[in-house]
C-alpha cells in the first residue's frame, strides 16, 4: 500500500509517498535513476527517448532528490524534470522496484505533467494509490 502523498501542501496527492522505512538511500535512489537516464541516453543517440502520446527526444534537466521515496515494500518512486526537442518541460514520474541498488530495475514511466498542466493525478483509496487521469 502507498501512503499519504505530501509533495506539495497545496497539491497533496500529487505523487504517492509512504513513510515506511526504505532499505536503499536517497543517494542510492538518485545515483540508480541517474544511471538509468544516462544509459539510455547513450543507447538512444544522446537523448532519453520516451513513447507515451508521442515519441520525446527528452534532455535531463533535474531529478527531484526531495521526490524519491519508498512507496512500498521494495518499490520507489522518483520525479524528474526533462526539455523536449519539442521546447516543452516535461514531468515524468519514474517507479523502481529491487531490493538493493545492484538490482533496482525501472518498472513504469508516465508524463505527470506537460510544460507544468498535469495529466494526471494520485488519489488514496483505502490505502492504495490510484492513478486519476485528467
Amino acid at each position: 500500500m502507498w501512503g499519504q502523498g505530501t509533495e506539495h501542501p497545496e497539491h497533496p496527492s500529487e505523487h504517492p509517498t509512504s513513510k515506511k522505512h526504505a532499505k536503499l538511500t536517497i543517494v542510492e535512489l538518485a545515483i540508480s535513476i541517474e544511471n538509468y537516464i544516462q544509459n539510455d541516453i547513450n543507447l538512444k543517440g544522446g537523448f532519453f527517448v520516451y513513447d507515451n502520446k508521442e515519441i520525446l527526444d527528452l534532455t535531463l534537466m533535474k531529478i527531484h532528490k526531495e521526490r524519491l521515496s519508498n512507496i512500498g515494500g521494495d518499490t520507489y518512486f522518483a520525479c524528474a524534470d526533462f526539455k523536449a526537442s519539442n521546447g516543452k518541460i516535461y514531468d515524468l514520474d519514474i517507479f523502481m522496484t529491487g531490493e538493493t541498488q545492484k538490482n533496482l530495475d525501472v518498472t513504469e514511466i508516465n508524463v505527470h505533467k506537460e510544460n507544468g498542466k498535469a495529466r494526471y493525478h494520485w488519489e488514496n483509496k483505502r490505502g492504495i494509490w490510484v492513478k486519476v487521469n485528467k
